[in-house]
Formats: structure tokens, sequence, C-alpha cells
């Protein structure tokens, strides 16, 4: 069983900010998920590089756009490495497959009759690198970009009937109900299309950067048009036709709810008209938020992931942004509560469990722990939050999957206060209670490390490590799970602590 999914590309006008780490985190852990199934995944990431804001980033610098592409596209991978991001195909769209792919889309809609020429009149952002109509400005700008007029222009360009596909995207929408999730981000779409499309421009007049049309060599490809077809171009289409047939149509692609009208209702349309299936679901998350509003590159407040990663742990940072809010709506980020969530979630609970279970294991009994926990309520509960976390998953419930798993350390840390090893120990007539009790905490954290893996690929790894001598196989272990135990006879590894505490930052001392 396979399974595809995507991120949205990045404009690399700038450096990637936190907002843009959300998305690729998540969408990692994902990937991870369907991995540790058992299933066979292909995880697409890539930057956009067409467009004029790429040429004006690239012109400032006193360099030619590829060159800009070429140092940006380091810049990118270096960041999402340091978050654990575990793609398997990074995709650039000048990039010579993905040029085929763009002009075989145009070769094919053209033959069936979906390109004409005409001239467009109307508003265009730079920011965007879209087209907006009257009533999608405010007080004349760009509701996205408000900091930046946008152009008036007028052009003959090469239009895209999307009026055409109305209706069969209505019959989409009502035949496939979880197309777009989460399921509250239909409505706005199904109210577009019930108010009617326009055709859309697909080419830019002049442009000097960006991918020709095969049959109009004046005319550059609109930068969104050529964007999209990254997923098609990431699969093998149109030169890999094996490849293509085994990854098409995506499972999940995964954006920002800002261009979920480019995804939801163009890009559809667009493989309507090209005659290739449609992906099975769009999910739609929400922004990054600072106190002062939404994090972007064009509002300012930018938050650095490499340096949040650097100083709290990257695995850590991977946690929180998914535990932190519901994926699909807005998360309001502070370091305050990054800090908070680390040492409450983490620090105090699932390290400080791994820690106490070890420590008390090599005090009380030279670091083994040999009971049969087969009849644990401890265990047999453990065990049953895999099922409730593989649920949480097929629903795009990394928060829940994520406080599942966590659960399971606040129960254990609760099991250490209830039944107290320390007294246990004090009465040689009741050792065989001691390591029954820690027999069952420890095959609680092995559970507990498995189903945190996709969220902390690292932390979670050592973790199971340091509990059974064997780390992790990161493409089924959660196949496995409920199986899982720990050799009688080998100690548990002790270790410096997974996740130390973090002190907020004392304030700086008044002067004078």
């Amino acid at each position: 069983m396979r399974f595809y999914v995507t991120t949205a590309i990045d404009y690399v006008n700038s450096r990637p900010h936190l907002g843009a780490a959300y998305e690729k985190v998540t969408t990692d852990v994902l990937a991870r998920y369907h991995r540790a199934v058992g299933r066979d995944v292909l995880f697409l990431m890539g930057n956009d590089e067409h467009g004029q804001k790429i040429e004006k980033a690239a012109r400032d610098q006193g360099l030619e756009p590829l060159a800009w592409c070429d140092r940006m596209e380091r810049v990118f991978r270096e960041a999402w490495d340091a978050l654990g991001c575990s793609y398997d195909v990074f995709i650039r769209t000048t990039e010579a497959r993905h040029r085929r792919a763009v002009q075989e889309f145009l070769v094919r809609l053209k033959a069936n009759d979906d390109l004409y020429r005409s001239t467009y009149r109307g508003w265009y952002c730079v920011g965007c690198e879209a087209f907006k109509k009257e009533d999608e400005l405010v007080d004349g700008r760009c509701a996205e970009h408000p900091a930046r007029e946008p152009s008036w222009l007028e052009e003959e360009n090469w239009y895209f009937r999307l009026t055409k596909y109305r209706e069969p995207l209505l019959r989409h929408y009502a035949e496939n109900p979880g197309f777009v999730r989460p399921e509250f981000r239909k409505n706005e779409l199904l109210a577009l299309l019930e108010s009617g499309l326009q055709d859309i421009s697909v080419s830019r007049a002049g442009a000097t950067w960006g991918v020709s049309f095969p049959f109009d060599e004046a005319s550059k490809v609109y930068v969104w048009f050529d964007a999209l077809i990254n997923y098609a171009t990431g699969a093998g289409f149109p030169d890999d036709a094996a490849s293509f047939a085994k990854w098409w149509p995506a499972d999940v692609h995964v954006v920002g709810k800002d261009i979920t009208r480019f995804h939801c209702i163009v890009w559809p349309a667009m493989l309507m008209a090209a005659g290739l299936p449609l992906p099975k679901v769009v999910f739609g998350h929400g922004y990054v938020n600072l106190p002062g509003g939404r994090m972007s590159k064009s509002a300012g407040g930018f938050v650095e992931p490499t340096e949040l990663a650097r100083r709290y742990g990257a695995d850590a940072l991977r946690y929180y942004l998914c535990r932190e809010a519901a994926w699909g709506q807005d998360l309001e980020f502070s370091e305050d509560r990054l800090r908070i969530r680390i040492n409450s979630d983490l620090a105090n609970g699932f390290g400080n469990l791994l820690s106490r279970v070890a420590a008390m294991a090599h005090k009380y009994q030279g670091g083994a722990v040999r009971a049969d926990v087969a009849a644990s309520p401890l265990v047999r509960d453990a065990r049953a939050a895999i099922a409730r976390v593989r649920d949480a998953f097929e629903r795009f419930d990394l928060q829940g999957a994520a406080a599942i798993a966590v659960g399971l350390a606040e129960a254990g840390n609760a099991y250490v206060d209830a039944r107290a090893p320390w007294a246990l120990a004090k009465d040689p007539a009741r050792a065989a209670e001691l390591d029954l009790v820690l027999s069952e905490l420890a095959h609680l954290l092995l559970v507990a490390s498995g189903l945190l893996l996709p969220f902390m690929p690292v932390q979670a790894a050592e973790a199971t490590r340091r509990l059974s001598g064997v780390a992790p196989d990161p493409r089924s272990h959660l196949i496995s799970l409920e199986r899982a135990t720990i050799p009688p006879d080998r100690p548990l590894e002790q270790g410096p602590p997974l996740f130390p505490r973090i002190e907020a930052p004392r304030p700086e001392a008044a002067s004078g």
C-alpha cells in the first residue's frame, strides 16, 4: 500500500520562517506515521523558483535568478534537514523535468480546447503572484499584502477555461465529501464554486523568468499554473510512466489555508482538463500567529525556525508545533508557551519517567526488568492506545495523537507515585511486586516511545534503544508495537535527560 503526500513549494525570495516550518514539520509527522504502519511513502517538498518576486530578489543581490535559486535551495534544504524533515523528493520548478511537465500540460489543455488568447485588464498582486478581482481588494489593496499596492495590467494572455469545470467540480465535491479537510474549509470553497467562476490567465506577456509556452515562445507560464504542476512532476509525469502510475493521484496535498482556492478549484480543473485523476485530499492548515498578528515574509514578525531548533532541540520544537494547536486551526506562537509545553510534557513528563524508571531499575535490581506484564492493566491500556493514535492520525488529528502518546507518560508518573517502588524496595518479601511495577512502567514507556517516534524521531528512538537495546524501524515499528517487549536479562540504559528542563530567561537587571 502506498501513500503520496506533498507540501506546498516555497517561494525563495527570502529565508524560510516558522510558518513555513510548521507546514513542513506537520506533514513530515504525517509521512513518518504512514511509513511506521508499513506503507510505501513518497513525501514531496521543494522550491517555487519562478515569478517576479524571485527575479527581483535575485537582481537586488546582483545575481542571475538561477544563481540565486541555487543558493536558496541550500538554505531551504539546510533548514528542513535541521528540523528532521524526511522528504523523499525535493522538487525545483527550474528543473528540466518540471519544464517538460508544464509544457506537456499546456499541450494537453490546448488539444482539449481549454486554452485561448484574450486581453487581460485588471489588478495584479506581486506579493501573491496572483490576479485580483475588485471585490478581493480592501481599500484598493490585497488583504494578504496591504503594504504593497497592486499593479494594473493590460496584456494579451493565454486563458484557461476554468468556467468549463464548475459543474464537474461541484459533482466531485458531492461525490467525494472528504476531498477538502478540515471539513469547515469546504464551505467557503463551495460558496465560491456556486457563485460562479471566471476563466483565468495562465501566461505573462513580456516576462523573462519562467517556463515558455511550447507553442508561443514569447509567453511565459503564469507562476501559479507552473507551480501547481510540481506535484505531478514529483510523481514522475511525464517522463516516468511507471512511477507516475504508482504514485498518482496524491493522497494528500498539505497547503496553507490562504492557497486552498488554487489547490481545491484551479488545480483539480487543470487535472480534469489534462485527463488526469484528482488528488484524494487537500488539507488546509492554519497560520502561525504572533502576538502582533500573522507570521509572514511580507507582514514581518519573522521567527527563524532553525534558531528555535538550536536553542530548544528540533524534536521538542516538532512536538510543540503538533501538540499546541489542532492541525487546521491557527497556532498562536510564543516562546513562553514553547518552554511551558517542553517542560510540562517532555521534561517533567515523558523524559522524567524514563529517567526515574531506569534509575530505580539500576538502584534496586541491577538495571533489569523481568516480570511478565501480559496481564497488567497498565500495559494493556498502553497498548490499547496504539489503535487510538492510529485512528487520530487517519483523521489528521496530530494534536490528539501527540496528546494520547504523552498521556501515557502522565499515567506512568502517576503510577510511580501510587505504587511507590522505593517503599517496595525496603521489603525483600515484595521483590516480585517491585519487579512487576518496574516492568510495567518500562513496557508503558516502550509503547509511548514508539507512538512519539513520528513527532520526535531522534529522542523517541533513543528512548526505545535505552529500553530495549534495539533502534525502532521507522518503516514498520507501529505494526509490531503491541507485541514489543524488553529483553529480561538486558539492563535498561541510563543516560542524560532527553529533555532538560528549560528555565525562562531572566529579565535584564535595571541599569542605574
